[in-house]
C-alpha cells in the first residue's frame, strides 16, 4: 500500500527488458533498425503486401523526418496567448515548435522475417516511440491503433504473422497546433519484434522489490507474470562480476503470478556514487523443458521520503540537484541515440546534477538505462496535457480513451529501474482549477499506485494559489511547484506533507558567450541580436534568477531539491523571442544546443560539485571599441573569496556575502573599465590562502582551428558517435570568443559526417550539411561510425584560415 503519511520507504530492484537481439530456442527480440523505407505524404496503398516501394527514401530507424528541415518561419505558425506563461492576448508565435517541417502524414514499410517460427510461438511488434496517431498495418491487415507519440505501446501480431516476408507498414499523422515545443517526427525511437513460446514471461510482467534490507542482507522479492500452465519459474541472481549470489525455485503460482523471494548476503547498494547492479536470470519451465529466458541487470537500494529530513537514499538525506531535460538531442532531432544521452550526462555529472526529469513526457529505455548505469535519480514524467487544452490538438483529445493505458505502460515498462525514484502524472496542466481536475489528478495517482506502490507521485504545480484553495496541491504525494518562489512559505503552511520539492526553477534565459551593457537584472528583455545576456541576470516572466532557488536550498529543510529548466538548450520554446524571426530554440539551457557550457553551467557547478574546483571568469575580453568602459566583471567559484588583476593590477578582494542574492554567490566587479590585455584572478581558500587561478587574455585576429574529440575511438556499429569541438585561435593560440567564420566539413575513412551545431538560437543553416558558422568561437561536429572498422580522419576548413584535421579510430 501506499504510505498516506507521506513516509514511502522503497526498498527496490531494476528489472527490465530482456537482452536485445537475442535468437534462442525461448525467445528472439529482433530490433527493426535497417530495411526501412520511408515516404512523405499520403499512400493508402502503401499497407499492401506488394506495393511498390523502390522509389521512397531509404532510411534507418530511429528516424526523425523534421529535423532535416528546411527552417520556415510558416511552419506551425500559432497565434495564441500561452496562458501558464501569464499571457493574456493572442499574439503570433514563429518559433514555437522549432520551426521545423514536422506536420503531416507519413509511412514506414520494412519487410522481416521470423526466426524458429512455427504457429505456436507468440509474436509481439513493440513501439517506443512513434510520433505521432501511429496505425500499424502488418501484411497487409491493421493490426491497431496508438495515438500519443511519446507512449511505449505494443500489439499481438500473432495471428497475422509468417516465417518470412512480412510486410510491416506505419502510418504516422503529426498535427499543426498539437505541441509546445518540438515533437518531432517519424519512428524516432526503436522498433523491436519479440518472439516467444506460448508458455512465458509476459511482457514488462516482472516487479522486484526489496521489502528488508540490512548491511548483511536484502531480501529480493520477484513477482512475475506468466503464460500458461503447469510451469515452474527458477530466478538466479549473480554479482557484477557474474559470480552466482543465490537462486530460487517455485512451481506456485496466485492466479498468472509467481512469487519469490531470494536473500542477496552483503549486498551492494545502488547509489550516486556507485551505482552497482547485479544481474537476474529468470527461466520459465514447462516440465523440463525450458520455455523463457529473460536476463537482465537491477541495482538495489532503498529510498525514503519523510518531514523530517527530506529525500533520503539509503538512508542518507540528499537533495535532488536536478535539471529538465526535452527529449531532442539537438542536431539529431528526437531520434534516439545512446552515445548522445550519454554526453550529455557525463556533462551534466561534471557540474554536479544528480537528478533528472523527463520533460513532459515518458522517458526513452536508453537514458534510463544509462541513469541506471551512471547513478542519476531520475522523475519520470507522462503529460504535459490532461483533459483541458493547452494546445488546440495536444494530448486533451486522447486524455479519457488512453490516459489510463499510457500510464499503465510507462509505469510496467520502467518500474523497475533503480534510478526511478518518483513519477509525475502532469506538468502545469490547465486542470489545476476546480474540482474535477483534483479527481483527476486523484484517479492518474491511483493508477500509478495500483502499478506501482513503491514510488509516489507529483505534478509540476503552476497555479500554486489555485492548487491551495482547491485541494489539488494537498492530495499530492509530493507537491510540485514550478517557479513561484514568493509561494513556497504559504505552499509549506498549506499542504500536509511537510515538505516542497522544485519541479521546474529557475527559467533563467543566456546566449553562450554573448554579453550585452548595461549589465543588469530584466524580465523578458529582448536585444537587436535576439540573443540574451550570459551575464545571468535575465529571465521569464514567470520565473526568477539561479539564487532564488539556491536560497531556498539552503535555508529551507523543507525543500527537497530543485529540477532546473533546462539541462540543455532544445528546439522550440525561443523565449523571450518567440514573438520574432528568425529564433528556433531555447535560451534556457545551462548548456546550448550544441552541448557546449555556458558561462551558467559554471555558476551551478560552483554550488553543485563538491569535489572538483570550480574557477571560472566571464565575460570574455574581445571588446574593441569599448576601451575606457566599465565592464563588469563576474567569477563563478567554489571559493568565497577572489583577487581579480587586469594587466597586472589588483582590482581588490571581493567576497561572498549576504546583501544581495548575488552577492551570496557570486563574486562581482561591477566597475572595471575595459582595457585589453590579461584579466586573472586568484582565489583563495578558507584561511586566505592562495589556492587557485585563472586568466583569460584579448586576441587577435582568428588564425588556426582546433579540434577536440570527446573521444578517440567509437564502436564500429553505424550508430556510435564522436563529438568533436571545433575552435578558432590566434597566432599565439589564444581562442577568439567572438569569431564567426564560416566552416566546411570532410569525413574520410570508416565514418562520417552526420550533424553540425553552433548552439546559435537564431541560426536557420541545416545540422545535415557539411558546413556552419562559428558561433562565439565554437561549434561541435558530429562524426558517426559506419559497420566497419578502422580509421576515420575529420578535416575543418575555413576562408583565412588554417585548416585542422582529427584521427579518429572505429572499433568492434
Amino acid at each position: 500500500m501506499i504510505y498516506r503519511s507521506l513516509l514511502f520507504i522503497v526498498l527496490f530492484i531494476f528489472f527490465g527488458c530482456s537482452k536485445t537481439d537475442s535468437n534462442t530456442t525461448t525467445r528472439a527480440i529482433i530490433t527493426l533498425k535497417e530495411g526501412w523505407k520511408f515516404q512523405k505524404g499520403s499512400h493508402p496503398n502503401a499497407i499492401s503486401i506488394g506495393y511498390d516501394d523502390t522509389n521512397w527514401e531509404s532510411v534507418t530507424v530511429p528516424h526523425d523526418w523534421a529535423i532535416y528541415g528546411p527552417f520556415d518561419k510558416e511552419i506551425d505558425k500559432q497565434d495564441v496567448a500561452i496562458v501558464q506563461n501569464g499571457e493574456t492576448v493572442a499574439t503570433e508565435k514563429t518559433g514555437r515548435t522549432g520551426a521545423l517541417p514536422y506536420i503531416g502524414e507519413a509511412w514506414y514499410r520494412n519487410t522481416f522475417d521470423i526466426p524458429n517460427y512455427n504457429e505456436n510461438k507468440k509474436v509481439l511488434i513493440l513501439f517506443e516511440g512513434a510520433m505521432s496517431e501511429p496505425e500499424v498495418f502488418i501484411n497487409g491487415k491493421k493490426i491497431g491503433e496508438w495515438k500519443y507519440g511519446y507512449a511505449y505501446f505494443y500489439f499481438d501480431i500473432s495471428k497475422h504473422i509468417k516465417a518470412t516476408n512480412n510486410t510491416l507498414a506505419v502510418k504516422l499523422n503529426n498535427n499543426g497546433l498539437s505541441s509546445r515545443w518540438y515533437p518531432g517526427a517519424g519512428l524516432y525511437r526503436n522498433v523491436r519484434v519479440i518472439v516467444k513460446n506460448q508458455e512465458n514471461i509476459n511482457q514488462w510482467g516482472t516487479f522486484i522489490t526489496t521489502p528488508n534490507i540490512t548491511d548483511k542482507i536484502a531480501q529480493v522479492n520477484v513477482k512475475t507474470n506468466v503464460t500458461g500452465d503447469n510451469l515452474k519459474l527458477i530466478t538466479t541472481i549473480f554479482d557484477a562480476n557474474g559470480k552466482k549470489v543465490n537462486s530460487n525455485e517455485t512451481s506456485t503460482r496466485f492466479g498468472n503470478q509467481f512469487e519469490q523471494n531470494i536473500a542477496v548476503n552483503n549486498p551492494v547498494l545502488w547509489d550516486t556514487e556507485n551505482p552497482y547492479q547485479y544481474t537476474a536470470v529468470s527461466k520459465l519451465y514447462a516440465g523440463n523443458i525450458l520455455k523463457d529466458e529473460v536476463t537482465t541487470k537491477f541495482g538495489i537500494r532503498d529510498i525514503k521520503y519523510d518531514r523530517e529530513s527530506g529525500f533520503n537514499l539509503n538512508g542518507i538525506p540528499t537533495k535532488f540537484k536536478g535539471v529538465c531535460l526535452h527529449h531532442d538531442l539537438g542536431p539529431l532531432g528526437t531520434a534516439v541515440n545512446k552515445s548522445a544521452l550519454r554526453r550529455q550526462l557525463k556533462i551534466l555529472k561534471d557540474m554536479g546534477v544528480n537528478a533528472i526529469r523527463s520533460s513532459h513526457n515518458m522517458p526513452s529505455f536508453e537514458q534510463l538505462e544509462l541513469c541506471d548505469e551512471m547513478g542519476f535519480l531520475f522523475l519520470a514524467e507522462s503529460f504535459d496535457e490532461w483533459k483541458k487544452t493547452k494546445v488546440k490538438n495536444g494530448y486533451n483529445l486522447y486524455f479519457d480513451d488512453y490516459a489510463e493505458k499510457d500510464v499503465v505502460n510507462l509505469v510496467r515498462a520502467t518500474r523497475n529501474h533503480p534510478s526511478i525514484i518518483m513519477w509525475s502524472s502532469g506538468n502545469e496542466v490547465p486542470d489545476q482549477w476546480g474540482s474535477e481536475g483534483v479527481k483527476r489528478a486523484k484517479w492518474l495517482q491511483d493508477i500509478f499506485h495500483r502499478e506501482d506502490p513503491t514510488r509516489p507521485v507529483t505534478v509540476g504545480m503552476d497555479q500554486v494559489k489555485a492548487v491551495m484553495e482547491s485541494g489539488f496541491g494537498a492530495i499530492m504525494d509530493i507537491p510540485g511547484l514550478n517557479y513561484r518562489v514568493h509561494l513556497y512559505e504559504d505552499a509549506y503552511k498549506r499542504f500536509p506533507q511537510g515538505f516542497i520539492l522544485g519541479s521546474e526553477t529557475a527559467s533563467t534565459v543566456s546566449s553562450r558567450g554573448v554579453y550585452h551593457f548595461p549589465v543588469e537584472k530584466g524580465s523578458m528583455v529582448q536585444h537587436d541580436d535576439y540573443q540574451s545576456s550570459s551575464y545571468d541576470l535575465e529571465y521569464c516572466s514567470w520565473s526568477n534568477l539561479p539564487e532564488d532557488d539556491f536560497i531556498l536550498q539552503d535555508n529551507k529543510p523543507w525543500v527537497l531539491g530543485e529540477f532546473v529548466w533546462t539541462g540543455f538548450d532544445y528546439l522550440g520554446e525561443p523565449t523571450p523571442y518567440d514573438e520574432v524571426w528568425p529564433s528556433r530554440s531555447s535560451y534556457f539551457g545551462i548548456n546550448d544546443l550544441a552541448g557546449l557550457p555556458k558561462d551558467r553551467y559554471y555558476l551551478y557547478r560552483s554550488r553543485w560539485n563538491t569535489k572538483d574546483k570550480t574557477l571560472h571568469i566571464l565575460p570574455h575580453w574581445n571588446w574593441e571599441g569599448r576601451e575606457g568602459k566599465t565592464t563588469p566583471v563576474f567569477v563563478y567559484t567554489n571559493y568565497n573569496s577572489a583577487e581579480l588583476f587586469l594587466n597586472g593590477k589588483s582590482l581588490g578582494v571581493q567576497t561572498k556575502n549576504n546583501s544581495s542574492p548575488q552577492h551570496r554567490y557570486r563574486l562581482m566587479w561591477m566597475d572595471v573599465t575595459y582595457e585589453p590585455g590579461t584579466l586573472k584572478v586568484i582565489a583563495f581558500d578558507d584561511q586566505g590562502n592562495p589556492a587557485a587561478e585563472k586568466e583569460i587574455k584579448t586576441s587577435g585576429k582568428p588564425h588556426q582551428l582546433v579540434l577536440e574529440p570527446d573521444t578517440s575511438t567509437i564502436k564500429a556499429n553505424g550508430e556510435d558517435i564522436a563529438f568533436v569541438t571545433v575552435s578558432v585561435v590566434d597566432k599565439n593560440g589564444i581562442p577568439c570568443p567572438t569569431a564567426t567564420n564560416q566552416l566546411k566539413f570532410k569525413v574520410d575513412g570508416k565514418g562520417v559526417y552526420r550533424a553540425a551545431c553552433n548552439g546559435d538560437a537564431t541560426s536557420l543553416e541545416m545540422f545535415h550539411l557539411p558546413t556552419m558558422k562559428l558561433f562565439s568561437g565554437k561549434l561541435v561536429v558530429l562524426v558517426q561510425s559506419t559497420k566497419e572498422t578502422g580509421n576515420i580522419s575529420l578535416m575543418v576548413s575555413g576562408d583565412g584560415l588554417q585548416p585542422a584535421k582529427v584521427e579518429l579510430k572505429s572499433v568492434q
